[in-house]
């Protein structure tokens, strides 16, 4: 595991095409992707064997919050601990910046990302909404 190269943003919008979770969202492009690079560019890690991506995650922290996104693992390496091992990663990151609490935004219909997420020790919180407007 590791961050992801500026060369290898189009490989990373093709792997997300097959295998993340794509409904919902505005679509992902490579300036956007840029944008997160220039911000922290160790932001998006990539887990790889040899020099294919099999699996992602993008941590990000804005000094206040710890949250996560884009959690992939190719379909085909799935129930091999990647996901687990991605999130771990990514919690690594955030105790070096000091986070305290880490969140990730997971779709109620995607069943199958609930597994990995409960697995690392996180939970639904009924209590709060995700309330978005596209800008």
């Amino acid at each position: 595991m590791r961050a992801a190269g500026v060369d290898e943003f189009g490989a990373v919008l093709a792997f997300w095409h097959t295998a993340a979770e794509n409904g919902h969202r505005p679509a992902d492009t490579v300036d956007a992707v840029l944008a997160l690079h220039r911000r922290d560019p160790e932001a998006l890690i990539v887990a790889v064997d040899g020099d294919e991506i099999i699996g992602t995650i993008i941590v990000g922290w804005d000094g206040w919050r710890c949250h996560l996104y884009r959690l992939a693992v190719r379909p085909d390496r799935r129930r091999e601990g990647l996901g687990r091992r991605l999130i771990a990663a990514a919690e690594e990151r955030f105790w070096a910046f000091g986070g305290g609490r880490a969140d990730a935004m997971v779709l109620d219909d995607n069943a199958d990302a609930h597994g990995v997420w409960a697995a690392s020790g996180y939970a639904a919180q009924p209590e709060w909404s995700r309330w978005v407007k596209p800008l």
